[in-house]
């Protein structure tokens, strides 16, 4: 599947996604790998387990290898641009 896909899957399928910055990254970006690595940042709040339980039923069908991070967590470590992190809005646009 290609990360195009992956990310209208994934926005289709967890709508509160849409409320955390969402990234894939990784092998899946240049379509090899057998997980697709997604980094969800945002607050550790009531919003993060509704958002942990919507990544689990979509993981059911796609092998989903998932970091959660708090934005000053991503912020300190930059690891969005030291790992390519690429937004899933960015590859799925409406």
């Amino acid at each position: 599947m290609a990360a195009e896909e992956i990310a209208g899957f994934l926005l289709g399928s967890c709508s509160s996604l849409r409320q955390f910055d969402v990234y894939i990254f990784g092998s899946t970006l240049n379509g090899i790998g057998e997980d697709i690595d997604i980094l969800v940042v945002g607050p550790s709040d009531e919003s993060l387990s509704q958002v942990k339980r919507e990544l689990q039923n979509a993981g059911e069908r796609l092998p989903l290898h998932i970091l959660y991070m708090e934005p000053s967590e991503a912020h300190y470590t930059d690891f969005v641009r030291r790992e390519g992190c690429i937004p899933l809005a960015q590859l799925c646009p409406k």
